[in-house]
């Protein structure tokens, strides 16, 4: 039987279950907005991030699967300069939002990391009690120059840890591209090369600095192999995302939020393709997943189970999940539909069509 974890507007949701046989087991945090999870692989800790407006950002972590919670620290900007380079930032010195949650790497026991809204990176060494900022990613001169995607602010959405090298982190930023570390965060490199923002006047297009991805994943065997969903279509990389490749649109869209990748298979994607880019619904209200076996040569779309005309679910960014077999895969909506497959997305079964708008799920070990 798998768990799996269900952020939404109004509360944390564990559904259980296998097949076509699933179930909601309990609910946490009714009535608040949940942003992010994360459940631990190193010691099965569940942590969930929950954006309190007026009350601020929170943060809640179980040690016995959601049978309690304790509240610990968030993370928090430094009291902004009133002198120096970064005293006329426009940019707000306070978290509205954890938007990316992860854990550091199997030789980091309780090393997290937490990507924000704006777009701060925070780590945490000891499970969550207490959280720093990385102060040269934030420092990086060339923050001055990023901006808002579907925000008013940049902000960090995707971390990806190194399996091979825990102090190779990379974070993808809408809209500030790609950034990669080689000394634990301690010096920053962009590397956004290949990406394209059409959106952007004609001497800009191919400023990896401006460059709005969407979400960014990688292959958990090849961590060489990552995929990114853009603002402006697919892209690929095979060098741990020095260069990237843009791939041909498949039908019927390449834009969309979400991505999946095959944990074991570089060369297999999901994605679910949207209609660009202010009307933001399925295209012709057909609700569909697209996957690609083939590294992005070729797509096939696959909408069984899923609904087929009026729909207008958005899936988020984190709206995409697939477990570590490689086979079984989640999908949520902005409309409170949830549904599963365990035919690698080839056919559906709904959960709920029920819940709250849903902004993260993710599957529990």
């Amino acid at each position: 039987m798998l768990s799996l974890l269900v952020g939404t507007r109004k509360g944390l949701f564990v559904v259980r279950g296998q097949g076509r046989s699933w179930h909601i087991a309990a609910h946490h945090f009714a009535g608040e907005p949940v942003t992010q999870l994360l459940a631990d692989p190193r010691d099965g800790s569940w942590y969930a991030a929950l954006r309190m407006g007026h009350f601020g950002v929170k943060l809640r972590k179980s040690t016995d699967q959601g049978a309690h919670w304790t509240e610990i620290a968030a993370p928090a900007f430094p009291t902004k300069p009133t002198t120096g380079p970064w005293a006329d930032d426009p940019t707000p010195w306070s978290v509205d939002m954890v938007w990316a949650l992860e854990a550091g790497g199997a030789d980091q026991p309780g090393r997290l990391w937490a990507g924000c809204l704006p777009a701060g990176l925070f780590e945490s060494p000891d499970g969550g009690a207490s959280w720093v900022l990385n102060s040269a990613l934030w420092d990086e001169p060339r923050r001055k120059d990023w901006m808002g995607g579907g925000y008013d602010h940049a902000g960090i959405h995707s971390v990806l840890v190194d399996p091979r090298d825990s102090a190779h982190l990379t974070v993808a930023i809408s809209c500030g591209g790609v950034w990669q570390s080689h000394d634990a965060g301690q010096s920053w490199e962009l590397t956004a090369s290949g990406m394209r923002a059409d959106f952007m006047p004609e001497e800009r297009v191919e400023d990896g600095n401006i460059q709005d991805v969407h979400r960014m994943v990688q292959c958990a065997a090849q961590p060489d192999a990552l995929w990114v969903q853009h603002h402006g279509g697919i892209y690929r990389s095979t060098d741990a995302a020095q260069r990237w490749q843009e791939i041909a649109a498949p039908m019927p869209s390449g834009f969309g939020f979400a991505v999946a990748c095959d944990p074991q298979n570089p060369l297999r994607a999901w994605f679910v393709p949207a209609q660009a880019d202010a009307c933001r619904i399925p295209v012709q209200g057909q609700m569909l997943v697209t996957r690609t076996d083939d590294g992005g040569h070729s797509f096939q779309a696959f909408g069984d189970g899923l609904p087929a005309q009026h729909a207008y679910h958005l899936v988020y960014r984190h709206g995409l999940d697939i477990s570590a077999d490689g086979s079984t895969l989640a999908l949520a909506s902005t409309t409170g539909g949830l549904w599963t497959s365990e035919h690698a997305g080839e056919q559906w079964h709904c959960i709920s069509k029920d819940l709250p708008p849903v902004a993260v799920l993710q599957f529990a070990s």
